[in-house]
Parts: structure tokens; sequence; C-alpha cells
């Protein structure tokens, strides 16, 4: 059980930073990057925290993968299917249906390395809590 708590203070923590991040750079955000932001961090922490002795590098590309597929996957539901239109890349080069682009991954490779910091911190705060 303890496992259940920890991975949902990551969700919320995540999910609260990356809607704070959203809002600091665009102006505002939608609750399904709630959702999106909290399952990114929830991802990428139980896989950072398995492949703690790869290159720092390895660690962002697993990230910008993880983000990526997210983010596609939301906004094909988000954005097609339902038609809420929370983000549209179709302006952006190399764009796959307006719900990615390489410019918005490069930058999820770079936002990975702060996340593999963030991972051992937040390892620190949840074990400690739980797993007294």
């Amino acid at each position: 059980m303890n496992y259940f708590y920890e991975n949902t203070q990551v969700f919320l923590i995540g999910a609260l930073l990356y809607n704070g991040t959203e809002v600091l750079f665009r102006g505002f955000t939608h609750w399904t990057m709630f959702l999106a932001g909290g399952l990114c961090v929830t991802a990428l922490y139980n896989v950072f925290l398995r492949l703690q002795n790869i290159a720092l590098w390895k660690k962002c590309l697993i990230g910008t993968i993880v983000i990526t597929i997210v983010e596609f996957l939301f906004g094909c539901v988000v954005n097609l299917v339902l038609k809420w239109d929370v983000w549209d890349y179709s302006g952006h080069p190399f764009h796959l249906w307006g719900q990615v682009c390489l410019l918005f991954t490069v930058f999820w490779f770079v936002l990975s390395a702060p996340l593999v910091w963030l991972t051992k911190h937040l390892q620190k705060i949840t074990r400690d809590e739980f797993y007294i």
C-alpha cells in the first residue's frame, strides 16, 4: 500500500508543478494537463529510480520519449476526438497532426534533466514519510 501512497504523492506534486510551469510560461492551463503532467512525472519517477546508473543524456532521452507519447495520446483524445482545442502545434514545423512537434520534443529533453534531480528529492520526501 505504501507504493500507492508514494506514487499518489508524486503524481500530485508532478501535476501541480507542471500546471504551475504551464501557467508561468503560457499564461493558462487546462485541467487535462494536470492529469498529463502527473502521469508523466509519476512514470518518469519510477523509471529514473530503476535506472539510476545510466547517463543523464539517456535519462533525458527516455524522458523525452515518455512525455512526447503522453502528450500525443492526450492530444489525440482532448484535441482530435473531444475537440477541446487545448493546444495546436500545427503552426510549428515537424508536427504530427498538430499534437506534438519537434520544438516541444526538444523542450521535453531539456525539461527531463531537472526531473532527474527532482526524482532523487521526491524519493527522499515520499519514502521518508511512508517507510519509517
